[in-house]
């Protein structure tokens, strides 16, 4: 776990060596943290083909391109150089857009060779570091390197820094159907949503209940129950009490939540004008403990 850290976190600076650019703009190199820094012409720069961020906030992006006019590109974008003397981008597509937004004629960069596998590397390594991609866009980053550089889950995991069960369980996001997975990108839905629906195996199931979800702003607590109730119908007694349960008043809902977020364990209250009872319902010993020690530190 800590060599895979040390992958994520070194930065990506240090992936790779850089060489001297073949052909950089005429403005003489400077120098950062030890590399050679090159004004490339912004139109000789590439957009980068293994970009894994389907999204650029315009907003941010108008931010930055009011701070590049005031005080220019103080982070170095990464290239490649590739034929006819034109740059492919690696990494800083927002400092290069907003560049350009800005009316800037050069843009400050660190030129690296590279292959098309190193590159896609330092692309999704960059953006995992600066939380960039969405569940999805992670997803879809992690099975192209599968697809088309024949990485095992295991190998991804190294290269990221990511465990691999956490790859795994971003890979099976892809077998949600397109409708869900665009609310899970959109954020209408968390991935912890995303993992509830997944024990489903029909893919109307899942659109059905996506929408039931985002229409009533459920929990991912209350998701896992609505899809328990879906593959285990509940007898109708059951069927009854969760009934009861949606009918609670939202104040009451909202403090069984608190309290569930403090205590670790399920919570149900029950309450009649002002007067009721408190369920705690634990599951093992590590809960009841937990809930003594939670209870013992309020005195």
């Amino acid at each position: 776990m800590t060599e895979k850290r040390k992958v994520l976190g070194r930065g990506l600076e240090t992936l790779l060596p850089s060489r001297p650019a073949t052909n950089p703009a005429a403005v003489a190199p400077a120098h950062h943290h030890g590399e050679t820094i090159h004004q490339l012409a912004v139109e000789l720069v590439d957009q980068n083909p293994y970009q894994t961020r389907g999204h650029i906030d315009e907003a941010a992006l108008q931010e930055l391109v009011v701070s590049i006019k005031a005080t220019g590109v103080l982070q170095p974008i990464t290239v490649r150089a590739v034929p006819s003397g034109r740059y492919q981008l690696i990494a800083g597509e927002r400092r290069w857009l907003a560049s350009q937004k800005a009316g800037k004629a050069t843009v400050p960069a660190i030129v690296r060779q590279v292959s098309n596998e190193q590159a896609m590397e330092m692309t999704i390594v960059e953006n995992l570091q600066r939380e960039d991609l969405n569940p999805i866009e992670q997803a879809k980053a992690f099975e192209r390197l599968g697809r088309e550089f024949g990485l095992t889950q295991e190998r991804i995991s190294q290269r990221t820094g990511k465990e691999r069960s956490s790859v795994a369980n971003f890979l099976r996001l892809l077998r949600l159907p397109e409708a869900v997975q665009a609310c899970v990108a959109g954020g209408q839905l968390t991935f912890g949503h995303a993992k509830a629906l997944m024990a489903l195996d029909s893919p109307e199931a899942m659109i059905k209940i996506t929408g039931r979800v985002i229409q009533a702003g459920l929990s991912v607590r209350e998701t896992e129950q609505i899809v328990s109730d879906f593959v285990s119908p509940p007898a109708p007694a059951e069927m009854a009490k969760q009934i009861q349960e949606i009918l609670v008043d939202p104040n009451v809902k909202e403090a069984e939540r608190q309290l569930e977020r403090a205590l670790g364990v399920r919570v149900t209250i029950k309450d009649r004008n002002g007067k009721g009872k408190i369920l705690l319902e634990y599951k093992s010993l590590e809960d009841f403990d937990r809930i003594l020690e939670v209870l013992d530190a309020k005195k």
